[in-house]
Formats: C-alpha cells, structure tokens, sequence
C-alpha cells in the first residue's frame, strides 16, 4: 500500500516543540512485507532525488539545519569573548581571536550564515556593534524559514514585529507545524516582493486578508486545498494578484486556484496532487469551469511548468489548463514544460497546441509526455532559440533522431545546460527497430552529443542499457570524461565496466555468491581494506569508470541503478514490478566500483541500487571517509538480496557522514538493530531516514536511543516486517518522549 501524500502528514503534525513536531503513524499489513509495519513522520519534500541547500554554510558550521537552536548562543558566545575576556586574563595572554575587530563587510559575510531569526532574536542583543549589523539589509532582505524546525509561531510574531518592513522575500514553505494563524503576521511585511507559503495551510478568507495588504507583491507560491473558494477574495487582493508576474500553485483538490486573478503572469508552476477520491471515499470529478479560466491573461506567459501525481482526475485538470492555452498560445512563450508518471494520452486540444507552438513560438526548455513525443513528427517541426533543458524521459527517441532533430546534425548547442535521457533505451543508438537490450551503442551518437553539448552540468543516461563495444577510446566513460562542467550524472550499472573484463565472463571474486533466492553460500566473517591505500592495488585505477570519476572532480549528484530496477516505494512513478535480472555485465560492478565514487570530494547526493556483485561493500567506507560533504544517501539492493552483506561497511561508513541530512535504505532481511543504530546515531545532522525493507527487523529500544541523540530527525519512515503490535508501542513510545 503506497505511502499517503506529504501534504496530509504535514496538515496533522503541528506542535512548536523541537521533538513533539514528530507525528507518528502506523499500519499493519500490505506494503511491501506480508505482516509488515510503517512508522512514519511528517517528512519533508526529497530534491527528487536532486539535492538542495549551500554547501558553503555547512562547510563553515552555521547553517540552521546543523546548529538549529544552538546556532544563536554559540555565536553569541563567540562574540562576547571577543569583546570581554575572562577576568584576571589579558588580551596578550588570551588566544581567542577578537572578531570585533574584523571589518564590517567580514563580519556581514559571516553573520550571513546564520538563521535570521536567531540573528534578530538573540544574536543583536550581545552588544551595540551586533545590534546594528543584524539588523543591516543585506541580512534581513530575505528571511527563510523553510526547514528552521525550531521556530514558532511567537518567534515568528517577534520577527515580523521587528524587521516586518524590510523584508522583500519571506520563505515559509513546508512550515507544516506553524498554526495556520501564524499567516496573519505576514501582514506587517508591507515591502514583500515574493512570498512562498507552499506546505501552510491557508483558507481563502486568510489569504484574501493578507494578499490586501502586500501591494508590492511580485511572486506567490500558495497550496489551493478543498474548500478553497476564489469568490471570498476581495476587491484589494484581486488588485494585489493582477500584480503578481510568477505563480506557484499546488493543487490538492479541482481548482483554477487564484489563476483567474492573475492577470499579468509570467511564469506558471503548477503542482497537481489531487487524489481520485476524497476522504469519504466519494470519486472526485476533475470538470471546471471554463469561463473561469480568463483565457487573455496567458498572453504574457513565459514559463508554463506542470508536475503531475499518478491518477486520472489530474490528468483532467491538466487539459483544461491546456485547453486555454491551445485556443491562443503566448507568443513569448520560451520554456514549456510538462512531467507525467505513466501514460498520459494525447488529446486534440493538446495536439492543436503543440501545433500551435510549433508554428508561433521558438523554445528554450522543453519537457513533454513520452506519447506525445513517440512516433510524431513533433521534434521536427519545433523551433529552438537557446535551449538550456531538454527532457525526453521514457520516450522512443532513437540516436538518429536525436542527432538530426535535436541537435540538427551537430549544430552547436554549448547553451544546453541539462539533458534528460531516462529511459530512452535506443537513444545511443541508430536506430530503434529491432534492437536488443545486449547490443553496444553508437559511439559516434555519444561523441557528437558530447562535442555539441559541452557545457552540460546535468545529465541523466540510466533506465536503460548502454553498453560500450571494444573499439579502444570509446567507451561510454571515456567520452563522459569531457564533459569537464558536469554537476549530476545518472548512468545505468551495466553502463562502468569495462568491456575487456566482460568477455561472457562471471565474477571472479572468491567469495562471489550467487545471485538467486536459493540456497545461501556461508560467506564467513566480511573482512575489507580500510583505506584507498589497499584499495589502490584492486586494479581500480585502471577501470574507465575510475577515470571518469576523477575528471569529474566537482560532481555533486550521482546515481549509479540498475537497468532493470524498480523501487517498492515510487514516488511519482507507477509501481511496475520488473522481474528480469541484470544483464551479464551489470554483474561484475562491485566495491571497485564504489570505491572509484570517492575521488568525488564534492560529492553531496549518492544513489546506488541494485549492483548485483556487492561482496563487502569497501567502497562506502572510502566514500564517508572522503566524501565529507554528502547530505543524501540512497542504496537499494545491494549485493545478495537475501542476506545484507555490506552491513558491517555501511557501520563504519556512517560513522564518518557528519554532514548526512537524508539515508534510504530499500533491502530486503535489513536487520535495524543496536549496532545500526548506534552508528547512524554518529549523523548528527540527520534529518530524515527511510528504510524499506521485506521481511525486515528492528529492535525498538534501539530506534528509541537514536531518536533521543539524534534531535533533528524529522521524518521517520520504516517499512519493515515487524507486527502491527511491535508498530503502535514504538510510536506512542516516540510521541510520549518528544511530549516530556
């Protein structure tokens, strides 16, 4: 049974204590284990698998997310010393460095990391000085308070009170345990200029109050829920949204939300999140009206992005909005951009509108359904000025077809910034007819998109099968390695090894078990080298794999799955249950592999799933010992899937992922108990954690110490084999220690 929407789980937990802002929620049965259990908390949005936040205020220790709370008085005890020393010291016998001499630009550039509210509150109360630069505008212009989880509605009341007026953009998005009330604050901003409220409650009659009174509002980001109601809104807030030029608007039931209102947009992101039935039971009905639509108002329309959650009644949603656009396209139109999980069939309207862009717009960004791309002419008759994104996920595009309508036969297109090619099996090459999982790219295809596209930092090549051919030079890594500005890279596993070891030849390795459910092979006591020093003579260095990850030095997302990989948990894609095995060369890529991964000393978001010849799992250590800024881990099947063989690794690995915000762990038999625990307990900036696992263990005592040493751990999720029983008293243990 898949997971309920964020979005409730944060309507539910709202509590301004540090730990009681755990809402926890169990189930029994379904799910991926027969008897299974759920232990869930309210979680916050993932990256999409792309990381977020400034690796810069982690590196210097200040950010909120690490400090939290004692953020303020460490910094004000910083200050003070280097005001006041200690008595019977003189400043020549102290060592302490005196800040209060650095320069007001120095310490404006350091004070920047810290939150703002714990600068207004508590760090301009430590001396004059400090009190002036607090509160200087380059410090309260923007205030986020997205992800300051100790934050309250009086702290937010005391801040509005105090900077109010010079703050130009408030960020409160995903502040699911502020009261709705605490909205009413927002008020007394009279300056801002963009304002998101994703993730808060807010009724119609509220917002109409507060948008009144923001006439310099620019940009909007607001939740439309059931029982929202566009006529409440008054003369002044109708004033205010006919401003508005970019709006954000994610819909949890059938709405044109404040669409109508806003009469000079630029810039529409539309998040569709409705669920086909209500809480009732009763199906919802996607009809609206369209003479609500104000189809004029889209003249303007610069950016049109729509994110779509599995389920009929969005897909109807969706088509109204394109309704209107298809009846008069936006000449200015530059980037249009739509994401669809599963099949989402093409319609006249939506035809008469692609029609329509092709004829009247040229485009920079272009995302659209793998149906509506699959065999059309559409790509041909598409105009392009200076694309930056290109998406063909899912689609039937074959390397002739990208080389020639893409990229026009080489034309140069240094301006691509991002290319996503998820799931486009036959893109790499010639043809798509009749070609097998098991034959080799073309690497011609490979190396002209690498020529005209050198300026790409976001590429993402996996769901499919790249397999490289023995000509020398041209392996899929080895072209990979120019692209030298490359931020993300997902590739598939069968994708790194290297051809010559590859020969129709299984694993080598001496304790290689087999990749069955049948009878287990007695691996004995995991014994693994302990730095890259023993692991340098693994013939790693040679491995095209291993150079490419050290010419890709300031890589920071990397994702290395499984062709045949289907997660038990997705997200934002139908649950397709795909029993084929890797092919014969995804099964040599083991700990070599992985260890290769920790030349990336940039590196803040890894996902690894399904790499079938896992025998220890040396390669993580390397990677926490070297990867000093990773925030996001994601392993999934690894190795034997019916015995967890890299465990004693991922013990020693996590022991030094000081900075490791979010873990996923997706394996089935993981056994969660103390020692586990008691190195995760070593993330103490862990936020989030995720394991799902079939037939799974976990000892509650154990999952009880951990909550109480690591305190910024605010979603939980634990989708495991324990009873229903084993569930509830471990989650009204949590919420009776986070009450006390």
């Amino acid at each position: 049974m898949a997971a309920a929407p964020r979005s409730r789980w944060r309507r539910e937990a709202a509590s301004p204590f540090p730990r009681s802002r755990l809402k926890m929620a169990a189930r029994g049965g379904g799910g991926v284990a027969r008897r299974g259990s759920r232990v869930m908390a309210a979680p916050e949005e993932p990256s999409g698998g792309r990381a977020g936040g400034e690796p810069g205020r982690e590196a210097a220790g200040l950010s909120g997310g690490r400090c939290g709370g004692g953020t303020a008085a460490a910094t004000a005890v910083m200050f003070r010393c280097g005001e006041e020393l200690v008595s019977g010291e003189s400043e020549e016998e102290s060592n302490g460095v005196n800040l209060m001499e650095f320069s007001d630009e120095i310490l404006l550039h350091i004070l920047s990391y810290v939150p703002c509210t714990d600068l207004v509150l508590n760090v301009r109360k430590t001396c004059r000085k400090l009190a002036t630069l607090c509160l200087d505008k380059s410090l309260t212009h923007t205030v986020l308070l997205q992800k300051d989880y100790k934050v309250n509605k009086d702290k937010v009341k005391q801040l509005m009170r105090d900077i109010g007026k010079e703050i130009y953009q408030l960020n409160m998005a995903g502040c699911y345990w502020l009261p709705s009330s605490t909205i009413d604050h927002v008020i007394r901003c009279k300056n801002l200029v963009k304002l998101n409220l994703s993730g808060c409650h807010i009724t119609s009659l509220r917002l109409s109050k507060m948008l009144s009174a923001l006439q310099h509002l620019r940009s909007l980001a607001i939740d439309v829920n059931p029982g929202f109601d566009a006529s409440q809104l008054s003369s002044e807030c109708k004033a205010t949204l006919s401003r508005v030029s970019e709006l954000k608007q994610t819909l949890y039931t059938p709405s044109y939300g404040v669409v109508p209102c806003c009469t000079s947009l630029e810039k529409l992101l539309l998040y569709f999140e409705i669920l086909d039935r209500s809480r009732e039971g009763f199906m919802l009905s996607g009809q609206l009206m369209v003479g609500e639509s104000n189809v004029p108002h889209y003249q303007n329309l610069r950016v049109f992005y729509a994110r779509l959650a599995p389920g009929y009644v969005n897909q109807e949603v969706v088509r109204l909005y394109l309704a209107v656009l298809s009846d008069r396209t936006p000449e200015n139109l530059h980037a249009f951009l739509i994401s669809a999980p599963g099949s989402f069939a093409e319609t006249g309207a939506t035809k008469n509108l692609l029609d329509s862009m092709a004829r009247n717009v040229r485009l920079d960004a272009l995302q659209l359904p793998k149906a509506w791309i699959n065999g059309s002419g559409l790509l041909q008759h598409l105009k392009f000025n200076n694309p930056f994104y290109f998406s063909f996920s899912r689609c039937t595009l074959s390397g002739g077809h990208l080389i020639q309508r893409v990229i026009n036969g080489g034309k140069d297109l240094k301006s691509l910034t991002s290319l996503n090619l998820s799931g486009c099996v036959h893109c790499l090459a010639p043809e798509s007819l009749f070609r097998k999982a098991e034959d080799d790219i073309d690497s011609s295809i490979l190396e002209s998109l690498v020529v005209s596209c050198c300026n790409l930092r976001h590429l993402n090549l996996s769901a499919a099968h790249h397999h490289s051919s023995e000509s020398i030079g041209n392996h899929l890594c080895q072209l990979l390695s120019r692209l030298k500005h490359l931020l993300s890279l997902a590739l598939p596993v069968c994708s790194i090894t290297d051809v010559a070891a590859n020969v129709e030849k299984p694993p080598t390795q001496p304790n290689a078990a087999p990749q069955t459910f049948g009878k287990k092979v007695r691996v004995g006591i995991q014994t693994y080298p302990r730095n890259l020093t023993d692991q340098a003579n693994q013939k790693i260095e040679s491995s095209v794999f291993w150079t490419l990850m050290g010419s890709l030095r300031f890589l920071e997302t990397l994702e290395i799955i499984g062709s045949s990989f289907s997660s038990a948990m997705p997200r934002n894609e139908p649950a397709i249950r795909n029993s084929l095995p890797p092919c014969v060369r995804a099964q040599s890529v083991g700990d070599s592999e992985v260890a290769a991964i920790s030349q990336l000393t940039y590196l803040q978001s890894l996902t690894l799933a399904q790499l079938p010849n896992i025998i220890t799992g040396s390669g993580l250590v390397s990677i926490g010992l070297q990867c000093q800024h990773l925030r996001t881990l994601s392993l999934a099947n690894l190795g034997m899937m019916g015995k967890v063989v890299y465990m004693s690794a991922l013990l020693d690995m996590l022991k030094h992922c000081k900075c490791l915000r979010d873990l996923r762990l997706e394996q089935p038999y993981f056994s969660a108990g103390a020692q586990f625990f008691q190195a995760l307990s070593h993330c103490s900036s862990l936020q989030r954690l995720c394991i799902v696992s079939r037939s799974g263990t976990l000892q509650s005592d154990a999952v009880m110490s951990f909550m109480a040493s690591c305190l910024e751990v605010v979603m939980c999720h634990m989708f495991m084999g324990e009873s229903l029983t084993v569930c509830r008293n471990l989650q009204q243990s949590i919420v009776r220690s986070s009450i006390s």
